[in-house]
C-alpha cells in the first residue's frame, strides 16, 4: 500500500489511526450528563495532567466555560463532550475514564494504557 505524503512524495509505510484520546465509560458518561444539567450548566468537563505527587503526574479535573481554552480538544463519547489540554493529549491517548461508587468515596477514576506505574496512595502515576 502506498500513501501520500504532505510533500507529496509516495510512501511505502501505511498510516495508522490512532485510538481516541479517551473514551467514557456509560457510568462516567451517566455521572456526567447529570452534572451538566445541574450545577454545572453552561459548562465542560477539562481534564488535564499536572506534574505533582510522588510518581511525577496527576490527573486534574476542572470545570470550564464551554469554549474552554484556545487548543483544548473537544473529545465526544458516549453523547457526552469533555475537554482535554493540549499538553495532555500525548498522556492520555487510549485512556478510559469510568465512575465509580464506593462505601466511602465515589469519583472519576482512570485507566491508562500509558501509565507506567503510580505511587503507592495512586493518586499520581509515571509514563
Amino acid at each position: 500500500m502506498n500513501t501520500q505524503t504532505s510533500a507529496g512524495q509516495t510512501s511505502s509505510r501505511p498510516v495508522r489511526e490512532l485510538p481516541p484520546v479517551i473514551t467514557l465509560s456509560e457510568k462516567a458518561a451517566d455521572r456526567l450528563r447529570t452534572l451538566y444539567e445541574g450545577a454545572n450548566a453552561g459548562q465542560l468537563l477539562r481534564i488535564s495532567v499536572s506534574t505533582k505527587g510522588c510518581s511525577g503526574h496527576a490527573y486534574d479535573m476542572n470545570f470550564v466555560d464551554e469554549a474552554g481554552t484556545p487548543g483544548d480538544e473537544r473529545v465526544t463519547s458516549q453523547g457526552v463532550t469533555v475537554l482535554i489540554d493540549q499538553k495532555a493529549v500525548l498522556f492520555l491517548i487510549g485512556s478510559q475514564m469510568d465512575y465509580q461508587t464506593g462505601d466511602f468515596e465515589s469519583g472519576f477514576v482512570f485507566s491508562n494504557p500509558n501509565e507506567k506505574g503510580r505511587c503507592g496512595c495512586g493518586m499520581s502515576f509515571h509514563v
